[in-house]
């Protein structure tokens, strides 16, 4: 289990909104804080990595849990620039 310095929830929302909400959220963070991002969108197992790589931010890992609701993905994003 990841730990992170600051969780963002985004249930609900579907792509491009994770992207959008994560890349407003990781402006607040220190240097080297990790943010974690709580989605529903299956897109986010392949749109996290890919906007971690265009950003330089570094993708720490992706964690998957089944909730009542279904699929709950948890993308761990550390704050490398």
């Amino acid at each position: 289990m990841m730990q992170a310095d600051i969780k963002l929830d985004t249930l609900g929302y579907f792509c491009p909104m994770p992207i959008i909400l994560t890349s407003k959220k990781i402006k607040e963070l220190a240097l080297g804080q990790v943010l974690e991002v709580v989605s529903d969108d299956e897109g986010i197992k392949k749109d996290m990595p890919a906007w971690c790589e265009t950003t330089g931010h570094e993708m720490l890992g992706m964690e998957e849990e089944q909730a009542k609701s279904g699929r709950i993905y948890k993308a761990f994003v550390k704050k490398a620039k």
